[in-house]
């Protein structure tokens, strides 16, 4: 079952080039902090500037350094479903757990398409976790349409990130938790999605602090809300910083600032703006990340 804190893996770049050796140690240091997956090109992880040769390297990069430790549930969406279907096959040929497939983007295909898209990428035989985040992609699946997916054998799980806790009801109360599961695909929405039957989220703090989103979605999981709640509100700042701009910019400096180093972006993703750095410097400060 797709459960507990994962992390959206944020993608080292270096003079223009994946940097694999930190990406490694990012891999083993999110193992060795307790992280129960890893979630290698999504959104976090600037799956659209990447060549396909660059993604498929980076997925299989972290499945070897993984080792089986822990689940790695790979990027493989796209607004084509020719392309979703290859990056998906590579991701199974090389061993990953599960595919994230996100809504295809740009071309906003109607219900029935973003079905018979879905369901053509979990026909391959690898699990698929479908993204729903319309804020990125300008459509969104729909509750009866998710239904719809989840009785799809290899359709396991919806990373939700609508913002919208009615939505998020609407899916925990029609598709059977025992073969389907929600997790939040924004932080600050963790706690309450688990309050509603969520088994988890796919973090971007957790880049930084792999053991502190893990404490809350342990505690949670474990219907332990009020140390839950505790850590939501010690983390929340730091939850919603994260979003000052367009993610992955600032996971990036703030893993910089805190001494994790994961190099530049890829444009049309930039440094951030004076001011807003200044601000998650002090965020990070607040939150004791760095002195």
């Amino acid at each position: 079952m797709l459960q507990g804190a994962m992390t959206a893996m944020i993608t080292p770049l270096r003079d223009g080039q994946v940097d694999f050796d930190r990406l490694r140690r990012n891999v083993h240091y999110q193992i060795e902090q307790g992280i129960d997956g890893l979630v290698p090109v999504g959104t976090t992880g600037e799956s659209p500037t990447l060549s396909h040769q660059e993604h498929q390297q980076v997925i299989e990069c972290v499945v070897k350094a993984a080792g089986g430790r822990v689940k790695v549930i790979a990027g493989t969406g796209s607004n084509a479903t020719a392309e979703a279907l290859e990056l998906t096959g590579h991701a199974k040929s090389v061993g990953a757990d599960a595919a994230l497939v996100v809504n295809p983007y740009y071309n906003k295909p109607t219900q029935e398409g973003m079905y018979r898209h879905f369901v053509m990428i979990a026909d391959l035989g690898l699990p698929v976790v479908l993204y729903n985040i319309p804020g990125r992609t300008a459509v969104a699946l729909t509750c009866p349409t998710i239904a719809r997916l989840a009785a799809h054998g290899n359709i396991v799980g919806i990373k939700e990130a609508t913002g919208d806790m009615d939505t998020a009801s609407q899916i925990a109360t029609t598709c059977d938790p025992a073969t389907f599961s929600i997790v939040s695909g924004d932080d600050s929405l963790t706690l309450p999605l688990m309050a509603i039957g969520g088994k988890g989220v796919i973090s971007v703090l957790s880049n930084l602090l792999p053991q502190r989103v893990k404490a809350l979605v342990r505690a949670a999981g474990a219907d332990d809300f009020a140390t839950a709640r505790q850590i939501h509100h010690e983390l929340f700042g730091l939850f919603r910083v994260m979003f000052i701009e367009t993610n992955p910019i600032p996971i990036k400096a703030a893993m910089a600032m805190a001494g994790m180093d994961s190099g530049e972006l890829r444009l049309p993703m930039c440094p951030m703006a004076a001011e807003n750095r200044d601000a998650l410097g002090q965020a990070l400060r607040q939150g004791a990340v760095i002195d």
